[in-house]
């Protein structure tokens, strides 16, 4: 007996050898853990864009529009002409400077419209505060451009500094993630919904309003239209279809989407 039980021993020691061998050979990567940027600190200008582009590209839902040359103009290609948004930025208006320009198209974008494109982009500082939103201008300005935004434009329009999430590989878009909150109003700000659909008579008509929306749609229909939302465009919003992005299916987990379903089925 004793035999078969040094045998077995002889053998679990042999497979743990082996997968620890092979475990040991497979090259490992260090998961890139955000850093936080603090701009009271004085953060240089790398770290701003790097923070911006992964605003730019992941939670402040910018190429859903932008990058197209049909809803919005494009910014990190050429357009028209002038070059990207960096070559071209402070010529767009008199006396204003490149930052002071995409400051203000963040924050107030109907102030002054490109030519051929209609009025639809929302208050970017609904969903994104200041420093995240310098942290865009900056990013901006890197396309072709001389970044000159500092730690003293935040403090300037915000009175002080929050930490803004940005990443070391920054240079792919970030991917999905869950959302923590559980709040129907937090989800609904924090994914960038009210950018586009109006809650309690505010916001811009870019999406059908959610006031109302229990007495328009049942839950099943608002479920599709926030997993699949290219499914079926509401009528009078065609001129947006596909602006919505197709991805909620992974960015919230199967609570938070229910949260969000019951709560707008209940705005009746």
């Amino acid at each position: 007996m004793w035999m078969t039980n040094l045998k077995i021993l002889m053998l679990g020691a042999m497979v743990i050898g082996f997968y620890t061998f092979v475990a040991g050979v497979i090259p490992q990567l260090q998961s890139a853990v955000p850093i936080e940027l603090d701009l009271s600190a004085g953060v240089t200008p790398e770290v701003l864009v790097s923070a911006g582009e992964a605003l730019y590209t992941g939670a402040g839902g910018c190429t859903a529009c932008h990058g197209l040359g049909t809803r919005a103009p494009n910014l990190l290609t050429d357009h028209g002409g002038e070059g990207t948004i960096g070559e071209r930025c402070g010529d767009r208006r008199p006396g204003v400077d490149c930052k002071g320009y995409l400051f203000e198209s963040l924050t107030q974008p109907t102030a002054h419209l490109v030519d051929g494109f209609p009025p639809i982009m929302p208050d970017a500082s609904r969903q994104l505060s200041q420093d995240q939103l310098w942290a865009i201008v900056a990013f901006l300005q890197a396309q072709g451009g001389a970044v000159t935004v500092t730690a003293e434009d935040v403090q300037g329009t915000a009175g002080g500094a929050t930490p803004v999430a940005a990443s070391p590989a920054a240079a792919a878009p970030a991917p999905a993630a869950f959302s923590s909150e559980t709040d129907p109003m937090q989800l609904l700000t924090q994914n960038v919904c009210i950018g586009c659909h109006a809650i309690d008579g505010a916001g811009p008509p870019i999406g059908p309003s959610f006031d109302g929306i229990g007495s328009r749609l049942t839950a099943d229909q608002i479920r599709q239209s926030i997993l699949d939302p290219n499914a079926e465009v509401t009528e009078g919003f065609e001129v947006f279809a596909g602006t919505m992005p197709p991805d909620f299916g992974q960015k919230l987990s199967a609570q938070q989407l229910e949260t969000i379903v019951q709560f707008l089925v209940g705005r009746r």
